[in-house]
C-alpha cells in the first residue's frame, strides 16, 4: 500500500508540475498580449513630425543578406532628428521593465538581421534625406549630410561642386550612418582609410535619446564610439565628410597573374609609398570559362590576338584591379605614368585589359550589375557573405589551403582580395582590426539560389564558410571577421579581445539598458553584460 500511495503521489505532483507551467506560460503569454495594446498607445501619442506605421512594417524585417526576418511592433519615419531622439528617449524612460528595443535602418543591406527589431521598433533612416547636404568649399572642402542619406546621392551633389568625398565603398547604395557604423572600405582605403577615417564630425542621438555633437575635440570617446560601432552606442543622424576635388574621367584596369605570391607582392608594392593609381583591388577567379571574353564587354585588350589565346578553364588566377584617377587634360602624362607603372608589374602580359570611363559611372559600377541581376530574379536571394581581415605574414598560407582546395570555383560570386595600410585606420574607433602594419581584406561575396541542394545552394555554402574559418582558427591565422556576425557574447569578447572591456564600457556609458541595435546580438536587453 505505501509503495502506491508513493506512485500516486509522484503522478501527482507531475500532474501538478505540468499544470503550473501551463499555467505560467499562459499568463506570459497574456502578460505579452496585454503589452503591445499598451505599448502601441503609448507610441501613438508621442508628439513627432512624422509618423509611427504599424500595420506595413514586413519590410523592415527584410535585408540583403535573405536569412533572417523578424519582425518588429512599428516602424518610425522620422521628419527631423528630434523623432528619433523623441522616440528612444521615450523607450529609454520606460525603463528595463520593458522588453521594446530599438533599431536604425539605412537601405536594407546588412546581412544577418543587424538592422532588425524583433517586436521593437525600427527607425527609417532614409526618411531623412530631406534635411538636405551643405557643402563648404575651399582649401578643405567637407559637407554635412543626413545618417540616412546614400552615398550615390553624395556623389551626384558632389560633382556639381567639383568635389567628392575620398573613400568609398565598392557598392554606393547605401547610407551615411550604416557604412560609418562599420567602417566603409574599398579600393581608395590604402591610401585614404576606410570611411571611417574621412569624418570631421557626426550628430548622434545616444540610447538615452540625446543628440550630441561628437568629433576629435567634442565628446571625443563618443565620436571615437560610434564610428565602426556597429550601432551599439548611438544612431548617427549626421555626418561632416571630408572631400577633395573630384577627378573627370577613370583609366580601368585588369591584368592577371598566375601565381599567388607574385600577385600579393606586385599589391603590396603599390600600395607602398607614392603609388601611381587611386584605387588598387584584386579578386579570385576559379574554374571560369571564357574570362577574358567576359571583360571584352567593358574592356579593351591591349594585345587582341595574345588575349584571345589564353585559356583560364580548370586554373586559379589572380585578377589585380587599378584606376588612375584623371582629367581629360591630363590624358598623355597619365597614360605614360600608367604605362610605366605597368612595367614595373611581373603579371601575365597577354591579360592587360583597358577602359576609360567617367568618374561616376566607375564609383557606381556595381549598382550595373545590379540593375542586370534584379532583371533576372537574382537579387533578391540569400547572401551568406563572408569578410575576413588576414594579416599579411598570413595570407600565403590562407591563400595556399583555401583557394583551390576549399573554395573549388568562384561561380557563386566574386571573391576580392587586397592590402590596406594599417596606419591609415584610427585605433580609437570601435572597429577590430589585425595588428600587423598591412593586412588584407578578402571577401567571399556568394548568392546562393533558393531551394538549391547543389553547390550553389545556401547550405553548401555556408559549409564552405564555416571550414574556412575553422581553418583560420586551427591554423592561429590571427584574423578577424568585417562585418562581423556571431551567435553569443563569449564569440564577441573573443572578437573585441583586449578591447572588449572598453567597448563594454562604452556600451554602459551611452546605452545602458542595451536598446539599441539588438540584431547584432551583441548585448541582450535588461540583462547585465560582464566587462
Amino acid at each position: 500500500m505505501r509503495y502506491a500511495v508513493v506512485s500516486f503521489t509522484r503522478q501527482g505532483n507531475m500532474l501538478f508540475l505540468r499544470s503550473f507551467v501551463i499555467l505560467f506560460l499562459s499568463c506570459m503569454t497574456i502578460k505579452t498580449n496585454l503589452c503591445f495594446p499598451s505599448l502601441l498607445s503609448s507610441l501613438k501619442t508621442l508628439p513627432i513630425d512624422g509618423h509611427f506605421d504599424f500595420e506595413q512594417v514586413r519590410h523592415a524585417a527584410k535585408d540583403f543578406g535573405n536569412r533572417y526576418s523578424f519582425l518588429p511592433l512599428a516602424v518610425l519615419h522620422p521628419k527631423s532628428v528630434s523623432d528619433i531622439a523623441s522616440t528612444v528617449k521615450h523607450v529609454w524612460l520606460m525603463g528595463p521593465g520593458s522588453e521594446l528595443t530599438v533599431a536604425a535602418r539605412g537601405h536594407g543591406h546588412s546581412l544577418q538581421g543587424q538592422a532588425q527589431a524583433p517586436a521593437g521598433v525600427v527607425i527609417n533612416m532614409e526618411s531623412l534625406q530631406g534635411l538636405g547636404m551643405q557643402f563648404h568649399t575651399g582649401n578643405f572642402p567637407y559637407v554635412d549630410v543626413s545618417g540616412g542619406e546614400l552615398w550615390i546621392n553624395i556623389l551626384r551633389q558632389s560633382l556639381k561642386h567639383g568635389v567628392a568625398p575620398k573613400s568609398w565603398t565598392d557598392y554606393l547604395h547605401l547610407t551615411v550612418g550604416g557604412t560609418l557604423s562599420n567602417a566603409g572600405i574599398s579600393g581608395q582605403a590604402f591610401r585614404h582609410g576606410p570611411q571611417i577615417s574621412n569624418v570631421h564630425q557626426l550628430e548622434v542621438v545616444t540610447g538615452k535619446g540625446e543628440v550630441v555633437n561628437c568629433s576629435e575635440k567634442q565628446n571625443s570617446d563618443l565620436f571615437y564610439s560610434v564610428l565602426g560601432g556597429l550601432g551599439q552606442f548611438g544612431i548617427i543622424t549626421r555626418a561632416r565628410i571630408s572631400l577633395e576635388p573630384a577627378p573627370e574621367m577613370v583609366k580601368w584596369i585588369r591584368v592577371l597573374y598566375t601565381d599567388f605570391a607574385t600577385f600579393a607582392k606586385d599589391q603590396e608594392k603599390l600600395i607602398s609609398g607614392e603609388s601611381m593609381f587611386d584605387y588598387i583591388e584584386g579578386f579570385v577567379i576559379i574554374n571560369r570559362t571564357g574570362l577574358l571574353n567576359n571583360w571584352r564587354s567593358s574592356f579593351n585588350p591591349q594585345d587582341p590576338v595574345q588575349a584571345s589565346k589564353f585559356k583560364s578553364d580548370g586554373r586559379t588566377l589572380y585578377c589585380l584591379e587599378l584606376a588612375k584617377y584623371f582629367n581629360r587634360d591630363e590624358t598623355a602624362g597619365v597614360n605614360r605614368g600608367i604605362k610605366s607603372s605597368l612595367s614595373q608589374l611581373n603579371h601575365v602580359p597577354s591579360t592587360l585589359f583597358l577602359a576609360e570611363v567617367p568618374y561616376i559611372e566607375f564609383l557606381d559600377r556595381v549598382h550595373i550589375s545590379e540593375i542586370k541581376l534584379r532583371s533576372k530574379g537574382l537579387w533578391e536571394v540569400p547572401h551568406p557573405w563572408l569578410n575576413l581581415l588576414i594579416p599579411r605574414s598570413k595570407i600565403q598560407i590562407f591563400a595556399q589551403h583555401v583557394f583551390g582546395n576549399i573554395l573549388t570555383d568562384t561561380s557563386n560570386g566574386p571573391v576580392l582580395i587586397y592590402p590596406v595600410n594599417k596606419s591609415k585606420w584610427d585605433n580609437r574607433t570601435s572597429v577590430v582590426i589585425p595588428e600587423e602594419d598591412v593586412f588584407y581584406l578578402v571577401a567571399f561575396l556568394s548568392s546562393a539560389v533558393p531551394s538549391s541542394t547543389g553547390t550553389d545552394g545556401l547550405d553548401h555554402i555556408l559549409i564552405q564558410n564555416k571550414r574556412i574559418l575553422e581553418f583560420c582558427e586551427i591554423a592561429c591565422l590571427g584574423i578577424k571577421q568585417y562585418l562581423p556576425h556571431y551567435s553569443t557574447q563569449r564569440e564577441w569578447k573573443a572578437h573585441f579581445g583586449s578591447r572588449w572591456e572598453v567597448f563594454a564600457r562604452r556600451k554602459s556609458s551611452y546605452d545602458p539598458l542595451a536598446m539599441l541595435a539588438p540584431g547584432q546580438r551583441i548585448f541582450q536587453k535588461a540583462i547585465p553584460y560582464s566587462q
